[in-house]
This record gives structure tokens, sequence and C-alpha cells, in this order.
């Protein structure tokens, strides 16, 4: 789940989703905005790693997607 003081959002302009922050906006690239929709408190990462699994047959997010949602753990950006 994303941390109260995030938001998700896609910008139809751009094409693109982009992470707000306070005083700051992320830009996220590829799948990341699809990780992060799947991020509602109610999925573990297992859960989440096996849905993106089956929607993407062969795609590497069993080691990805774990080291993603970390790094945004570690930015304090995902609790």
């Amino acid at each position: 789940m994303l941390h109260r003081s995030v938001v998700l959002r896609h910008d139809r302009v751009r094409g693109i989703d982009l992470l707000l922050l306070p005083e700051r906006v992320v830009v996220l690239h590829g799948s990341a905005g699809r990780v992060l929709g799947l991020c509602d408190g109610s999925r573990a990462v297992d859960d989440i790693v096996a849905e993106l699994g089956a929607r993407y047959p062969g795609a590497p997010v069993a080691g990805e997607v774990p080291e993603f949602l970390t790094a945004l753990r570690k930015e304090g950006w995902l609790r």
C-alpha cells in the first residue's frame, strides 16, 4: 500500500504513470504503475508476483517485482 502522502496517477496527455509526492513527482517507467496499482493492502508480494506472472508469462517478475517494491519501501513511499 502506498504511503498516505504518495499518490499514483496516470497522465493521459503524456501516457505515463506518476507518483505524486510532497514537492516531488516521480515518473514511472514500463509496467511500474501496473505493479503499484496492485499494492492495495490486500495482496502480499507473493500474490502480486503470481498475478503478474499469470498476466505476463515469461516476464522476470519473480526477481524484479520484489526488488522494485523493496526499493520503494526504502524510499518510504510504500508501506
